[in-house]
């Protein structure tokens, strides 16, 4: 009875899951987003609902690469950080290859690659 009444006492939370996704759009662009629900969202980019957005003009839009997150905050910031991504970043990502990240951040402008370390 005891153990009844334990087991029944427990409470779920039910998570919802938020997923952070690059589209590639009809512009060969690539845009990243973050959504609770991938598949609507994807109708709504290429249903083109708001004028206003990225991808309006550039569909149709087709989904590359989505990852799932159970915290929103963790989402957000993941979603930030790929924004700011260089296209090799986003390319790596979406082949699988993240293990390329690393180089692929390493700085190679002539300031900072191909200057002596004594300038």
């Amino acid at each position: 009875m005891i153990k009844l009444n334990f087991l029944l006492s427990l409470t779920f939370t039910i998570v919802n899951p938020y997923f952070v996704y690059i589209l590639c759009c009809a512009d060969n662009s690539y845009y990243v987003g973050i959504t609770n629900n991938l598949e609507r969202r994807i109708n709504e980019h290429n249903e083109g609902e708001d004028k206003k957005a990225y991808t309006f003009k550039r569909r149709p839009v087709k989904i590359l690469f989505h990852t799932e997150f159970n915290d929103v905050n963790e989402a957000t910031s993941f979603e930030k950080k790929l924004k700011g991504w260089s296209r090799k970043k986003k390319e790596a990502i979406i082949s699988g290859n993240w293990d390329l990240l690393p180089d692929l951040s390493n700085c190679k402008n002539h300031t900072r690659y191909d200057r002596p370390k004594n300038e």
